[in-house]
C-alpha cells in the first residue's frame, strides 16, 4: 500500500506532516516524528519581531551613548519570551537535516515586507528543504482597503521568491474577500503551495486581574470543515500544493481533507493533546480504511470529492447552506462532541 504524496515539489512518504508547534523545538522530537512515519516536519516558526529586535539590539550596543535611544527596546517583545532565536534557528535546521532524512520546512512568520527576504536566503544554507510564510496579520486600521491587505502578502511572497530556490508555501487567513481569487494570485506570483488555513489565537480578559491575556484554545474536529470546504473548491483550478491544517485529529478527517484535494494533512493539537506517538494510529487506521475500500495508494484517494470530481459540486456552495438548513431536524438528537 502505497502512502507517497508530493508537496512543494518533494516526494513525501506519508500525507501526515507535524505542523508548526513547540514540539520541533526539541530534535529528539523530530527523530520521534520519523520514527512515528512523519513525511515532513514544519519547524517551530520564527518571528518577524525576532529579527527585528535582533538588529536593534545590535544597533544599540552599537552606538550606545551617542543619541541612541534604548528606551524604544520596549516596543519589542521581550526577548526572553522568545526560547530560539535566530541564530539558535539556523543551527536547529542544520542539526534536524543531520538527524532525519525526511524533509525539514521552516516557517517564518510575519506581517511585512523587510528582513523576511535576507533570513530566507539564510533558512535555505542552512539546509531547509521548503519554507513556509505564515503571514500572521491582523488589520485593525479601518483606512486600509482590503487591495492593500491583499498586495502585502503578493509583495513579501514576491520578495522571498527572489531570494531563494527551495519551494515556498503561504499559509492563509481564511478572511479575505474573496479566497479563490487571492489563491489563484499567490500562485501565479509563484507559490509552491498553499496552506488553508492560519488560526488566530483570540485574547481573553482577566475579570480579577482586568487584563488581556493570551489563551491558546487547540483545535477540535469541527475547525476542519473551514479548511475542507475551500480546498474541495481550489482543487484542480491551481497549480501549487494544498495541504490541510486545523482540525485534523484522527484517520477519518484525513481522509476526507486527501479526497477534497489535499496533498498533506497537517497535524499539530492532536499531537499536543496525545502525544507524537499518535501518527502511527493515524497511519495505521488509513491504512486499515485503504484496504477495506480496496485503494491501493493516497494519490487514488486525492482530489476524488473534490468540487471539480464529487457527484454534486454545487455541495461546497450557497445551494448546500440552504438545503442544509431547510433539512436540519432539531429533534434529531444528534450532538457535536469534541474529541
Amino acid at each position: 500500500m502505497n502512502l507517497t504524496t508530493t508537496y512543494l515539489g518533494l516526494e513525501l512518504k506519508s500525507p501526515l506532516v507535524p505542523s508548526a508547534s513547540p514540539l520541533s523545538e526539541d530534535i529528539d522530537n523530530i527523530k520521534l516524528m520519523e520514527d512515528a512515519g512523519a513525511g515532513a516536519v514544519v519547524m517551530h516558526s520564527l518571528f518577524e519581531e525576532q529579527l527585528i529586535l535582533e538588529k536593534y539590539e545590535l544597533h544599540h550596543h552599537l552606538t550606545y551613548g551617542t543619541e541612541s535611544f534604548p528606551e524604544a527596546l520596549t516596543y519589542f517583545p521581550d526577548i526572553t519570551n522568545f526560547r530560539v532565536g535566530p541564530e539558535e534557528y539556523l543551527d536547529h535546521i542544520r542539526k534536524a537535516k543531520e538527524t532525519v532524512n525526511i524533509p525539514i520546512i521552516a516557517s517564518l512568520n510575519g506581517c511585512s515586507v523587510g528582513g523576511w527576504t535576507e533570513y530566507a536566503t539564510l533558512i535555505q544554507d542552512a539546509g531547509a528543504s521548503a519554507l513556509e510564510l505564515n503571514i500572521y496579520y491582523v488589520p485593525t486600521n479601518p483606512d486600509l482597503t482590503s487591495t492593500e491587505i491583499e498586495q502585502n502578502y503578493i509583495d513579501i511572497l514576491t520578495s522571498v521568491k527572489a531570494a531563494v530556490t527551495i519551494p515556498v508555501a503561504v499559509k492563509l487567513s481564511p478572511y479575505f474577500t474573496n479566497t479563490a481569487n487571492m489563491a489563484k494570485r499567490l500562485d501565479q506570483c509563484g507559490a509552491d503551495g498553499l496552506v488553508l488555513f492560519n488560526r488566530f489565537y483570540q485574547p481573553d480578559i482577566n475579570v480579577e486581574t482586568l487584563e488581556v491575556e493570551p489563551y491558546v484554545l487547540l483545535s477540535t474536529p469541527q475547525a476542519m470543515r473551514l479548511p475542507l470546504r475551500w480546498i474541495a473548491i481550489l482543487y484542480g483550478h491551481i497549480q501549487g500544493s494544498l495541504a490541510a491544517t486545523s482540525g485534523i485529529h484522527n484517520a477519518h478527517d484525513v481522509i476526507k481533507m486527501l479526497m477534497v484535494g489535499a496533498n498533506v494533512t497537517m497535524l499539530c493539537s492532536v499531537l499536543l493533546r496525545e502525544g507524537i506517538t499518535h501518527i502511527q494510529c493515524l497511519e495505521k487506521d488509513l491504512r486499515e480504511w485503504m484496504e477495506i475500500h480496496e485503494y491501493d495508494s493516497v494519490r487514488q484517494i486525492q482530489g476524488s470529492m473534490s468540487q471539480l470530481n464529487c457527484p454534486n459540486p454545487s455541495a461546497f456552495e450557497r445551494a448546500q447552506y440552504m438545503r442544509a438548513l431547510q433539512t436540519y431536524n432539531p429533534n434529531s438528537g444528534r450532538v457535536y462532541t469534541p474529541f
